[in-house]
């Protein structure tokens, strides 16, 4: 998925950039208006940030120009204009969503993923790699799950394991299936390996008072889902 991003803060657009490709996005950056209506207007992109006060053309201006030409692509604006008039000027001007500064990155991007569903390419590009299971996402070809507005940074082996036990909600799974699962073509290591790994992943999913979504089968294997008496 690809994002452009427009605003004359440099700061902030550097960490936003590093942000956004932590989650697995392309990135896109213009410091003034004119040069996001020259990107905007050259590429295609999944979702434009637009901060409305920008050096040349102000974002307002830019969003109204790109409705004007039948794109459809959304817009998020990120600004500190924050009365019930300047909202309902940048909604009238064509933008899907409004996000007042300072903001919290995790708003910003659950924001940001709810926007991304609307992109025509969704359906064909992200879903693809894409599962959901049990109230988490997952992303494997970025090695990304999401639970609620956390985004879950994964290793390889995490993402395998997930993926897997994503596969066979509430179903057990026996230590040799999730051995074999992780290391199909290659010579198995000992019990621990697999037990670490669980540990590994249940840390990262399992945050704090968030329900349990691995749960041990003393002597058999593991189960993953919610359990609704927990």
């Amino acid at each position: 998925m690809h994002i452009l991003l427009v605003d004359d803060e440099v700061e902030l657009t550097d960490a936003l950039h590093h942000l956004f490709t932590r989650e697995g996005y392309g990135v896109d950056i213009a410091h003034d208006g004119a040069r996001g209506r020259s990107l905007a207007t050259a590429n295609t992109y999944d979702l434009l940030i637009l901060d409305w006060m920008l050096p040349e053309m102000s974002g307002l201006e830019l969003c109204r120009f790109l409705r004007s030409r039948g794109q459809a692509t959304p817009v998020l604006f990120l600004t500190a204009k924050d009365t019930v008039d300047d909202r309902v000027d940048g909604l009238d001007a064509g933008a899907d969503d409004y996000l007042i500064k300072p903001f919290e990155l995790k708003e910003l991007l659950a924001r940001v993923r709810a926007l991304l569903r609307r992109s025509p390419n969704f359906q064909t590009i992200d879903e693809q790699s894409r599962s959901a299971a049990e109230g988490i996402e997952l992303d494997e070809a970025n090695q990304l799950a999401y639970r609620g507005d956390r985004s879950i940074e994964l290793s390889e082996k995490e993402t395998v394991l997930l993926a897997f036990l994503m596969q066979h909600p509430h179903q057990l799974l026996t230590h040799e299936e999730l051995t074999e699962a992780l290391w199909p073509a290659e010579s198995k290591p000992n019990s621990n390996a697999l037990v670490a790994q669980i540990r590994l992943l249940r840390r990262k999913v399992e945050g704090t008072g968030e329900q349990s979504l691995i749960h041990t089968v003393y002597g058999k294997g593991y189960r993953f889902g919610i359990i609704s008496s927990e």
